[in-house]
């Protein structure tokens, strides 16, 4: 485990820049180099996917190896990944989806949880257990903007950040909505740039996506 560091709210996560880059890290060595290179370009938050076998390591080395980082786990899919997760390092927990065991995860844990929904069923389900910021998801094939735009009206307090699907094109689009705060992307990082080391590169996409307007 790694030592701790500040607790951080959802809001707090979501308000750092308005991209989160979706990591997908599929060698151990490229983790602290691929974090350092983002946050060199602005992006902070960064959401390390558990999609592959050095997920939970990559974590654990961003959180020792880049103080700059803000670092969570990303597709927890229970409450033993969520402490998994927690134990690794992980400052916030993003899910694809909602449910009971991830709620009870979230509540006894100093962690937040950014839960993913696609509909106002499973936002509601969300506010009756007090969570008011949401990922959407997938954001592209689940109505994009306008659908978002549609939930501020019965839920106005809500905030989200959309994913899946969006690119440096579309994100403006989503960022210019009053309940989005932020957006999940992996256009940052592009799995070729990540393969050859290009972090220069990948850096000047964190600066130009850390320069998006919200």
């Amino acid at each position: 485990m790694t030592d701790a560091k500040p607790s951080l709210t959802t809001p707090q996560v979501m308000t750092l820049s308005a991209v989160v880059p979706v990591l997908v890290i599929e060698r151990l060595a490229d983790a602290a180099p691929l974090a350092r290179a983002l946050t060199a370009g602005g992006l902070y938050a960064i959401e390390v996917t558990l999609r592959t076998a050095c997920a939970l390591e990559a974590i654990t080395a961003i959180a020792a190896e880049v103080p700059d980082a803000v670092v969570g786990a990303g597709t927890v899919l229970n409450g033993r990944q969520y402490d998994q997760a927690t134990d690794a390092g992980a400052r916030f927990i993003v899910s694809p989806g909602l449910t009971d065991g991830l709620l009870a995860a979230a509540a006894s844990s100093p962690v937040p949880l950014l839960p993913g929904i696609a509909n106002a069923s499973d936002l509601m389900r969300g506010l009756d257990a007090g969570l008011t910021h949401f990922k959407f998801f997938p954001a592209e094939t689940s109505g994009g903007a306008p659908a978002i735009k549609a939930l501020g009206g019965p839920f106005g307090d809500v905030r989200f950040c959309p994913t899946g699907g969006i690119t440096l094109a579309k994100a403006p689009t989503y960022l210019g909505l009053a309940n989005v705060l932020c957006v999940g992307g992996a256009w940052v990082c592009p799995a070729d740039l990540v393969a050859a080391g290009a972090w220069d590169q990948i850096t000047d996409l964190a600066r130009e996506a850390a320069a998006l307007k919200r």
